[in-house]
């Protein structure tokens, strides 16, 4: 089959015009600061900078208990955050987890479910990292731990918690992608790999939990300046340092630029993720989208997203085995 210009761009419209239409009636979040998430029990990865910190104080602040999460304790933001809490007397709580740690994973679960007295509510999977190279720079050091920490990661998250929001009959979890868990940059090593196996998990979790009435949202941001440009130029350097050179020869012009990452440039403001984060925990269970791009600037995902639902729905939808999970995913 051969495909001419025109007729590429002619798919390129009716899938646009698909995504538009899948978008405008998807049950989009909506965050105010009259939310009241007073009852409601969170527990947040990722919380020494960032989308993680950000969110968990805006939670906490908005009436939440609100368990924040990090790695490498004690450590200076975790006694920032915890006088924060007192000083503004928020129902928000430090707790050590390292998510590429099962032993950790699972203590820190227990705790919070203790403190909480029952099962935690939201589970929100921020944690994560990016290494940026050629993929063929890449080592399996550098491999695996991208893999361990954002796709193991939440997954061993997602094992601790859904025994108790399963036995309670209700339960979100919220996972932190990207664009490029849809969409793929030359160079950005295995991020995308990474955050397309975490989109995967979540999308096939989300149908598994319906019986559960538990919800399975992805947020997918787009370009923000975040820690994570520092993070991943000490990882991104490390790697450098180490490489050999008979797999940098081929890319003298991105292994130069390795660990120099600037994110500096990006204005978007990163209380975009936290608030839509607070909407997506206060919005009604069941009717929450599977997918959500959170940029003020272009979101390439969209059609992607659009397609996908479409494609789900037309070979699942009408089994009747698994058509109720993927409708009751996709028909909201």
């Amino acid at each position: 089959m051969s495909l001419d210009r025109r007729s590429l761009l002619a798919g390129a419209a009716a899938t646009a015009t698909l995504a538009a239409t899948v978008r405008a009636g998807a049950a989009d979040p909506v965050y105010t600061p009259a939310l009241d998430f007073k009852g409601k029990s969170v527990l947040i990865t990722g919380c020494s900078s960032g989308f993680g910190r950000l969110t968990a104080e805006l939670l906490a602040r908005q009436g939440a208990r609100v368990f924040a999460t990090m790695r490498n304790l004690p450590r200076r933001e975790a006694d920032e955050l915890t006088a924060l809490a007192s000083a503004e007397k928020l129902d928000l709580r430090i707790i050590a987890l390292d998510v590429t740690e099962l032993a950790e994973v699972n203590a820190a679960v227990r705790e919070a479910e203790r403190i909480n007295g029952g099962p935690i509510d939201v589970l929100v999977n921020n944690a994560g990292i990016g290494i940026t190279s050629p993929v063929e720079v890449q080592d399996m050091e550098a491999t695996r731990l991208m893999f361990e920490t954002n796709v193991f990661g939440p997954h061993r998250m997602a094992r601790a918690v859904l025994p108790g929001m399963r036995k309670k009959g209700a339960g979100q979890i919220i996972q932190i992608s990207s664009q490029l868990g849809r969409v793929i940059s030359p160079y950005s090593g295995h991020y995308s790999a990474t955050k397309f196996a975490l989109e995967a998990m979540s999308e096939q979790l989300a149908y598994e939990l319906v019986p559960h009435n538990i919800d399975v949202s992805i947020i997918e941001p787009g370009g923000y300046p975040t820690k994570v440009w520092v993070n991943r130029n000490i990882y991104s350097a490390a790697l450098k340092e180490r490489a050999e050179a008979i797999h940098t020869a081929g890319y003298p012009q991105q292994v130069a630029a390795m660990g120099s990452e600037d994110g500096s440039g990006r204005r978007n403001d990163p209380m975009d993720v936290a608030k839509a984060i607070a909407g997506l925990v206060a919005q009604r269970p069941g009717t929450r989208p599977l997918r959500l791009p959170v940029s003020p600037g272009g979101k390439p995902q969209l059609p992607i997203n659009a397609v996908t639902a479409q494609v789900q729905s037309e070979w699942l939808g009408g089994s009747p085995l698994l058509g109720p999970l993927v409708r009751g995913v996709h028909q909201r």
